[in-house]
């Protein structure tokens, strides 16, 4: 608890920027860079790596006591046989993570970089993929994670909103669901390959650190924001 803490007073005196907004609405807050924002035909822009040391440095810059993103892996790291660490691109170490505010909540989307990138995302061959939350402030109401037992399908392209990241509500109407409320301190690990929206808050913000996860053909978990 007092480790959260110190993490969500200093990202409350933060300047949060916003995901692009041609592409992700209603509009998510975002404190740090995130590589969906700098895809180019398939591929990661050059601008990813100029805005990542823009990141690093805004992270430094809060003077915490520890890493947070670094606290993360160390508690997956215990409980998994294999090596947990960052990700690298062509060499290149990708971002840790980001602490997102999707008080407006998130449309109805999949998480699937083998599917939204046409090269590897990572240098390590990629088995399957989970995303990583940890939240700092949850709404009272409002905030809810729900994740549907339905995968992509090509099919699922006609319900999706004009320009957007996210896909009309009807893409899932005949799929099992499951509904979660986080609790601060709690972290939830689920495949963001099945289709997923975040409800909107009330009341309060909800704040969340957040990665991906990839694991390897070795049984490595690398991760990227």
């Amino acid at each position: 608890p007092l480790e959260c803490r110190e993490v969500l007073d200093a990202l409350t005196a933060a300047q949060f920027d916003s995901y692009g907004q041609d592409r992700v609405y209603p509009q998510v807050m975002r404190f740090g860079v995130g590589v969906s924002d700098h895809r180019k035909d398939g591929r990661i822009a050059d601008s990813y790596w100029s805005a990542l040391e823009t990141h690093r440095r805004a992270w430094l810059s809060l003077k915490l006591s520890f890493d947070p993103f670094t606290r993360c892996r160390e508690r997956l790291a215990a409980h998994w046989p294999h090596q947990v660490a960052v990700g690298t691109h062509k060499g290149r170490e990708m971002g840790a993570g980001v602490a997102r505010e999707p008080n407006n909540g998130f449309q109805v989307h999949f998480d699937d970089a083998r599917l939204e990138f046409t090269e590897d995302l990572l240098d390590a061959p990629q088995t399957t993929q989970f995303a990583f939350n940890l939240y700092l402030s949850v709404p009272e109401q409002g905030g809810e994670t729900v994740i549907w037992q339905h995968r992509h399908d090509p099919r699922d392209e006609a319900h999706r909103l004009p320009g957007s990241y996210g896909y009309q509500e009807t893409v899932v109407a005949d799929s099992r669901t499951i509904e979660i409320k986080p609790t601060v301190g709690e972290a939830l690990l689920f495949d963001p390959r099945h289709f997923h929206a975040v409800r909107p808050s009330e009341k309060s913000r909800r704040i969340a650190l957040g990665f991906s996860i990839a694991v390897t053909t070795d049984g490595s978990m690398f991760t990227w924001g």
